[in-house]
């Protein structure tokens, strides 16, 4: 999977624009605020529908115009796909093959895309929420029933707090429909958790073998998915469903009096774990990078393996993060396997070794130039 073709109107900074890509390494080269990011965002837009920057969508319409679209076309194994974004105050609008979708649910997936920037490095040592979305984010592209599972557990667990907020206030409080929906957020939040626990050990395989390679085998990558139902009970869908049941039962009362649900896969966490020690705790920063970049790593073994396509790979400013040798493992491992978008100020030393006939972008103030000149040629080297 490759995205060939991006066009852009009246997207952030870009009143229109229109780049053919490579199908190996594109790099995005120029000053910092010039628009380099914005363009990774469109990539990451036109794929998951949502932005990784921001939760308003009205952020991505140039500020002089009323909508935004982002369209591109996509080549896979069983054909090309275009698909089309448009974002304007009245909502957004999916289209896939001209064909408007009537959920966004089946537009996902049409393009899938792993983003690293610096701020991925809170996966590891962030708050739970940020792994959390990370599942969350991942895992729906890759599985149409997961993203299903979590929009309908979504839209209970806000009913259901907001039931919770409405009994407070209650002298009389009727438990049975409370009941009702602990019973159907039960049955959505395990099948999340089975979901969550069977891709996790598969992404812990690679990225085991990828985290053994960068520390030269003095160290091992173990994931432990931390959650309130007890260990012997993770076994399947029903087993999981019954303990969540019963710990909404045992929960009651406190979440009566704090007015929210304090049980289920939207307060669960994901643990790393470098020789048996928690690497967020315990971990040296250079551990913590490790981590982090084998996850990512992993994910592209993991989509592939999960969708039949390798993902399209977006590296934002990531290379100035990372020390000579995990750059160097890093642009070994992408050479030749995946489409990827690289955002950087300066095409340095390691980094020009490294990648192989780039196709280089020039982006200055909104507008984009494809470099022609041969990334070998010392004339290509004007900006670092």
């Amino acid at each position: 999977m490759y995205l060939q073709e991006l066009q852009l109107q009246q997207f952030r900074n870009y009143p229109t624009a229109k780049l053919t890509f490579g199908q190996g390494i594109n790099v995005l080269l120029g000053e910092n605020a010039q628009g380099k990011t914005n363009l990774l965002e469109a990539i990451y837009v036109l794929a998951l529908t949502r932005s990784h920057r921001t939760a308003n969508d009205h952020d991505l319409v140039n500020w002089q115009a009323k909508t935004a679209k982002v369209s591109g076309r996509v080549v896979k194994a069983a054909g090309t796909v275009p698909l089309e974004l448009t974002f304007s105050r009245q909502g957004k609008r999916a289209r896939v093959n001209h064909l408007e979708q009537a959920r966004l649910s089946q537009y996902v997936g049409q393009l899938n895309v792993i983003l690293f920037a610096p701020e991925d490095l809170a996966i590891v040592k962030g708050a739970p929420t940020v792994r959390r979305r990370f599942m969350d984010m991942e895992f729906g592209q890759m599985n149409p029933r997961y993203l299903y599972n979590l929009s309908q557990y979504r839209t209970l667990l806000k009913q259901r707090n907001r039931y919770l907020k409405d009994l407070q206030h209650k002298q009389n409080k009727d438990l049975l429909f409370l009941s009702v929906l602990s019973d159907q957020l039960a049955a959505f939040g395990a099948e999340i958790i089975a979901q969550r626990l069977a891709m996790l050990q598969k992404l812990e395989h690679w990225a085991q073998a990828i985290h053994g390679e960068i520390s030269q085998q003095r160290e091992e990558l173990t994931f432990h998915y931390a959650t309130q139902v007890a260990d012997d009970q993770l076994t399947d869908v029903p087993t999981i469903t019954a303990a969540l049941s019963a710990l909404y039962a045992k929960q009651q009362d406190k979440e009566l009096y704090q007015g929210t649900t304090l049980v289920g896969p939207h307060r669960d966490d994901l643990h790393f774990q470098v020789n048996g020690k928690n690497v967020q705790t315990f971990g040296s920063q250079g551990q913590q990078r490790t981590t982090a970049l084998s996850v990512k790593l992993a994910e592209i073994d993991l989509m592939k393996e999960e969708t039949g396509e390798y993902p399209v790979l977006l590296l934002d400013d990531v290379l100035s993060e990372l020390d000579d040798a995990r750059q160097t493992h890093l642009l070994t491992a992408i050479q030749d396997k995946v489409q990827t978008f690289i955002t950087t100020t300066s095409l340095s030393g390691i980094t020009r070794q490294l990648i192989k006939d780039p196709t280089i972008f020039h982006v200055a103030e909104g507008t984009v130039v494809a470099d022609a000149v041969d990334s070998d040629d010392p004339a290509a080297s004007k900006e670092d």
